[in-house]
């Protein structure tokens, strides 16, 4: 599902991915630890398209990265450690946004599902404004779940959450993994992570 040879990635004359190659199957949970700074969330946006990389191959779903953009945002969500949300939408209207621009059926049904399961649902009406970091980060990741990527890619989701929405998460990771979505979760802690992971990849 992920194929990644040879990944380098440099910032003017910074090196900050230097020969990362790694590939993983369907359904597979694959924890991405190491320090801040040892290029997680570089590795991680080379992947989902948002920067090009310096050298090397990717595919994601069998879709070149490089050259199939469309392919692969119908196919992967990239959730940041600090998403960036909508100011002037509600936690509802982002669903109805993200359910209407990736055409999911019965997105309504869907979304009142998710602000359920990610304990949303108080907040439905809220503005983006005044939730806390850990209900956008939730947000967030409802958002990506909506249209059901078969890749998800997770930079330090855990950041804000307690620990009653940590295990939400980590339920929902697992759950996702076992329906077939491969999913890359970075953290620097690897205790928070690898009682749901069946790869790890360690960067330094």
């Amino acid at each position: 599902m992920i194929e990644v040879t040879d990944l380098r990635k440099l910032y003017d004359d910074y090196v900050a991915v230097d020969g990362v190659s790694f590939s993983l199957p369907a359904g597979s949970v694959c924890g991405l630890v190491g320090a801040n700074g040892a290029g997680k969330t570089t590795t991680m946006r080379c992947l989902a398209g948002l920067i090009p990389a310096t050298q090397g191959r990717m595919t994601v779903a069998g879709y070149p990265v490089e050259t199939d953009s469309i392919e692969l945002k119908r196919r992967l969500a990239y959730v940041p450690d600090d998403p960036p949300l909508f100011d002037d939408l509600s936690v509802r209207e982002h669903l109805d946004f993200i359910g209407r621009i990736y055409g999911v059926e019965n997105h309504r049904e869907k979304s009142e599902c998710l602000l359920d399961q990610f304990e949303l649902t108080p907040k439905a009406n809220a503005g983006a404004t005044t939730l806390s970091r850990g209900m956008r980060q939730k947000l967030a990741i409802a958002c990506a779940y909506l249209y059901d990527p078969v890749v998800l890619l997770l930079d330090e989701p855990m950041t804000g959450l307690d620990p009653p929405g940590i295990r939400i998460l980590l339920d929902s990771i697992s759950k996702r993994a076992a329906a077939g979505t491969t999913v890359v979760l970075s953290s620097h802690l690897l205790p928070m992570i690898e009682e749901v992971c069946t790869d790890l990849i360690m960067m330094r």
